[in-house]
């Protein structure tokens, strides 16, 4: 038996361009798209930051963020940078704390949808 090579998230959203945008903000980059004929917004994308990857694909109900009881921890190389970074670009971010299991910080943001993002230092 071969074993697992990667693990990639897939979260449903209200609008996937809404989703491209917001995670292209936090440095994302799209690797791949789907857009089904007939339509002219993508219902699929494959996004990559460094070793992140994760996928977004459109919901065909409503998106409830507090119902998923899913959290995406994003690792930051200097987490304080990185909050002032996302601050001046106008982001809603939380305040760093400094919890035992995140000596180096962590603070929380909300997504396009509301899904809960934890960011902290890269181990």
């Amino acid at each position: 038996m071969t074993g697992i090579d990667s693990l990639v998230p897939m979260v449903f959203v209200k609008s996937v361009l809404r989703s491209i945008e917001f995670y292209g903000r936090l440095g994302f980059q799209v690797s791949n798209t789907f857009t089904p004929p007939a339509q002219s917004e993508p219902t699929w994308a494959w996004l990559e930051a460094g070793g992140a990857r994760l996928m977004v694909t459109l919901a065909s109900h409503p998106v409830e963020a507090s119902q998923q009881a899913v959290i995406f921890c994003l690792y930051c190389q200097d987490v304080p940078s990185f909050h002032a970074a996302l601050l001046k670009e106008g982001f809603e971010v939380g305040e760093i704390e400094y919890p035992s299991h995140s000596p180096r910080g962590q603070f929380r943001l909300a997504d396009a949808d509301g899904f809960d993002l934890t960011i902290t230092h890269a181990r």
